[in-house]
Order: structure tokens, then C-alpha cells, then sequence
């Protein structure tokens, strides 16, 4: 495997304090190498959800250690975390986060702007790779299931990020439009050498990672 892009050493995540404290996670350790597709398997609660926050750098491990691009993210200020998550992760939800009041276009020119990026012509680009070219203009209410996930893999692949985290993306989608997606993602980590980082519960979804990696409990199984 190449050098990891993101690795996690132990890493554990706890709510609380005391008697009431909840552990969402418990010890993880894994690597994720540029273009590879992970996905990482488990029941609803198991801890898909917080492992990604934690790699996404999203949040920070009360436990253990992350380490995104060569950084360690539990050395990080609040201003450098943010820094480091805008510049280099894309993130793609289940439930699209689409801001409603924006076309496609200036939906996908969102990380653009907040990174101080040109816009250029990198929204019809992207809209293009994700078969969404005669959309840009339209507003996400006026969208499919799958066009709206379609349009948020573009948003997320904006500022050409080296790692995106993806959260049960087909959850809210038919097969076809699921397969669809499947086959964006696989094809990110493939030809664009990102690093590509799946939370499902759909073995189908599962099949088109190039590893796959079980949690039951906060552990990997």
C-alpha cells in the first residue's frame, strides 16, 4: 500500500463523563492509502458515523490519534482543524445538504469560495463528469434523489480534495440511481487518486470498495 493519507492509532471517542459516559469508539486502528475505496460496514449506532467524523477530521478523538495528510489533527487548534478539514476533504451526505436557495452551480462553487479559489469553469466541468451539465442552473427542489447526490459528489470534489468522506450516500436513493453513485465513487479513487472513505449497511453498496472494513460496538470486527 502507498504511504496512508489518513490513519487512525487507537483512536477512541467518549460522550460524557463518569457513570453516563457513552463510548461511541474503542481503540481503532486503520490506514487509508490515495485511491483507495474503504467502506466501512455495520449496523445503524455501531460507530460508522463518528470513525468518519474523526478521519474527516470533523472532530477530534478523546483517545488515541489521527493523523490527515501528515498532520496530527489532536495538535490542531480549532482554526488550523478547519483549515486543514476545507482544504482537504470532500465530504458527501445521505441526506445531499444541498443549500436550497442555490442553483447546482453555486451550490457546487460553495468549497470554491470558502477556500478563495477561482471559480472558472470548474462547476461545468465537474457537472459534466457527474452527467449533471444540463442541471447547473436549476435549484435542488426541482431535482431527483439521484441528481441531487450527484450534484453533492460534484460540491465535494470541488477544491480537488485528496480525501472524501462519504456517510451512507445511496441511503435516501433507488438501486439505479445507488448503482450510479457506486460507480462515481469507485471511479474517484481510481482515476482521480483520491482517497475515498464509505460509511453503509448495504453490502450491494459495499461491493464496489476495494476493501471493506466491519464495526460492531465501536470496534472493528
Amino acid at each position: 500500500m502507498n504511504d496512508p493519507l489518513v490513519r487512525a492509532e487507537a483512536a477512541g471517542k467518549k460522550y460524557g463523563s463518569g457513570s453516563g459516559a457513552v463510548v461511541a469508539l474503542r481503540a481503532v486502528s486503520m490506514a487509508v492509502a490515495p485511491g483507495e475505496f474503504v467502506a466501512l460496514m455495520g449496523r445503524s449506532g455501531c460507530g460508522k458515523t463518528t470513525l468518519l467524523n474523526l478521519l474527516g477530521a470533523m472532530d477530534t478523538p478523546t483517545s488515541g490519534e489521527i493523523w490527515l495528510g501528515g498532520q496530527r489533527t489532536t495538535a490542531l487548534a480549532d482554526n488550523a482543524l478547519t483549515a486543514l478539514r476545507r482544504g482537504s476533504v470532500g465530504f458527501v451526505f445521505q441526506a445531499f445538504h444541498l443549500l436550497p436557495t442555490l442553483t447546482v452551480r453555486e451550490n457546487i462553487e460553495v468549497p470554491l469560495l470558502l477556500a478563495g479559489l477561482p471559480l472558472g469553469e470548474r462547476a461545468r466541468e465537474l457537472a459534466e463528469r457527474v452527467d449533471m451539465a444540463g442541471k447547473l442552473e436549476a435549484f435542488p427542489h426541482q431535482l431527483s434523489g439521484g441528481e441531487q447526490q450527484r450534484a453533492a459528489i460534484a460540491r465535494a470534489l470541488a477544491h480537488h480534495p485528496p480525501l472524501v468522506i462519504a456517510d451512507e450516500p445511496t441511503g435516501n436513493l433507488d438501486s439505479h440511481s445507488a448503482a450510479r453513485i457506486m460507480e462515481l465513487l469507485a471511479g474517484l479513487a481510481r482515476e482521480a487518486g483520491a482517497a475515498v472513505i464509505m460509511a453503509t449497511h448495504s453490502a450491494e453498496a459495499a461491493r464496489a470498495a476495494t476493501r471493506v472494513i466491519h464495526i460492531s460496538d465501536g470496534e472493528v470486527v
